[in-house]
């Protein structure tokens, strides 16, 4: 199952481990669980600390198997075969079961500890997603800590039954004791803060308390990223504030054009940003949002959990998200067939008819993906004409069960009230409205500026970008933006993080020139 490469890396990994750790197998006469058996075993033979046995209970699903702790008597699930994206959750599972010190802090594990009432998580997934792992590694970290919480991690390819009754249509999916949990992407501190009662208030007075900042980066992409690090290395007392550390890089699954890397994936590169990011002084604050900026003798941004942060100057780094079509039909069935990453969902179609919309580069890239699995595929662009690179209309034009409508202008999204089952689009050229029968609909018709919080504050274009100069300045003094939410005219990884690096030094380069501020010491108010 495992090549003798990964073997070799693995004993070196696994060396750490301080107990014993039990691979429980609940298997049937599948091939997936024959898969699973031998994933088993070979784990079982790189370290002494591994052992395999029989699962002995009758409630399991199969194949299956459970990580077990055997010194704190807790365990996390794998219901399937955890290979793609999921491989590494396994590795981690099995190093956390074995005692393999944890990346968070002390305070976040004693919180996990500490938490009461039972618990019982289920995450479906698909091996092909991205976003999936953090949710599953958040989950098992839970699970491994706490014997008050357990997760099993589901493999939507595997158990397709369960998909279709629950009626899943996105990735990640998590149930709590039955009941919906939350879709798509959720980090730790946000699981913590629905779980954890008073979680939240206590996390608004630690902000509270934090004094104010030379450098404040609202925004933790790659633009976010090297404007913390260019702070932070000038010596200035920098923080970050933002919703997910990586932004819609997270989201980005193959990489090719970031200069002297020749191919990477985004969450790759997001946790090598990060790793050099905490290689500095800089206060990272997540899960939280920015809710408006003002200027008085500091600046202050308001954060929608109620907090107040302040600083001598700040960067927006806030990026851009997926533009939706906003049509009727679109927000009711949002996970429900209505997609916007056809890496994460497109399993969930497979052998159906989806639909996407939108001719650019990234809605011809996820039609040639989900040809490979889906049934058919009709990508409707609104234009006379693609608006893809040549090499990708050749490729989407080679391949059967793609057709393409140009001039089309989505109008509804139809369904069943559970799922979707169409959509209506207007043949610009003709006035004529049609219809398609379809089970998905893959949103890739570009970005809008994550920007709303500045309106009224800071100067935008109408399309919602932050107008700057050539230095990254904004129309607020001390107030500096970079990355996709501005107007630099091309939105890329690595001009985001040029443009962030050339923010943080114009930010310098404001703060030298400006009278010394008293603040307190140690990064906390006075009493």
């Amino acid at each position: 199952m495992l090549d003798t490469k990964i073997k070799q890396q693995l004993t070196s990994h696994f060396a750490g481990l301080k107990h014993k750790v039990e691979l429980l197998l609940s298997l049937d006469d599948s091939a997936k669980a024959k898969e699973l058996k031998g994933l088993a075993d070979d784990l079982a033979t790189v370290s002494q600390n591994i052992e395999v046995k029989d699962s002995t209970n009758p409630a399991d699903r199969k194949p299956m198997m459970w990580v077990r702790d055997t010194a704190n008597n807790t365990q996390a699930g794998f219901a399937g075969v955890p290979m793609g994206h999921e491989f590494t959750s396994l590795i981690l599972a099995v190093l956390q079961a074995g005692g393999h010190p944890v990346k968070q802090s002390a305070e976040v594990i004693e919180q996990i500890r500490s938490i009461e009432g039972e618990f019982k998580f289920e995450s479906y997934i698909s091996l092909s997603c991205q976003n999936c792992p953090e949710v599953v590694q958040a989950l098992n970290l839970l699970a491994l800590l706490n014997p008050n919480i357990s997760h099993v991690m589901i493999d939507g390819g595997v158990f397709g039954d369960e998909v279709k009754d629950r009626n899943i249509m996105a990735v990640p999916s998590v149930y709590l004791n039955g009941e919906s949990f939350s879709q798509g992407r959720i980090a730790l501190a946000e699981i913590l803060n629905r779980i954890d009662s008073g979680a939240a208030e206590k996390e608004v007075a630690k902000i509270n308390q934090k004094a104010p900042y030379d450098v404040l980066v609202v925004g933790g992409g790659p633009a976010g990223a090297a404007a913390a690090i260019y702070a932070a290395r000038k010596g200035l007392r920098t923080g970050i504030v933002a919703e997910r550390f990586g932004g819609q890089v997270m989201d980005t699954v193959g990489i090719e054009n970031f200069i002297s890397v020749k191919k990477t994936e985004g969450p790759k590169l997001v946790a090598g940003l990060e790793e050099h990011v905490k290689d500095y002084d800089v206060d990272i604050i997540q899960q939280q949002r920015a809710s408006s900026i003002s200027r008085n003798d500091l600046v202050e941004v308001s954060l929608e959990s109620g907090a107040q942060v302040s600083s001598q100057s700040v960067i927006i780094a806030t990026g851009a998200r997926w533009r939706k079509m906003n049509v009727p039909g679109e927000a009711e069935y949002s996970g429900k067939g209505v997609a916007y990453c056809p890496h994460c969902d497109g399993p969930l179609f497979k052998g159906k008819k989806v639909a996407v919309i939108g001719g650019g580069n990234s809605g011809i890239e996820a039609a040639i993906d989900l040809a490979g699995i889906v049934e058919h595929v009709t990508v409707l662009e609104f234009d006379t004409k693609l608006r893809a690179d040549e090499v990708l209309q050749n490729k989407a034009r080679s391949m059967g069960n793609i057709d393409i409508i140009t001039q089309a202008m989505t109008t509804e999204v139809l369904g069943d009230g559970s799922k979707v089952t169409g959509l209506t689009y207007t043949d610009r050229a003709t006035d004529e409205s049609k219809s398609i029968e379809l089970a998905g609909i893959f949103v890739q018709i570009g970005l809008v500026p994550n920007s709303e919080f500045l309106d009224g504050d800071i100067d935008l274009t109408n399309r919602g970008e932050i107008i700057i100069n050539e230095k990254g300045e904004t129309s607020m003094p001390g107030v500096f933006a970079a990355g996709d939410v501005t107007t630099v005219p091309y939105k890329q990884i690595i001009i985001a993080m040029g443009a962030g690096a050339t923010a943080s030094l114009s930010a310098f380069d404001f703060l030298i020139r400006q009278a010394p501020l008293e603040t307190e010491s140690k990064g906390e108010k006075a009493a």
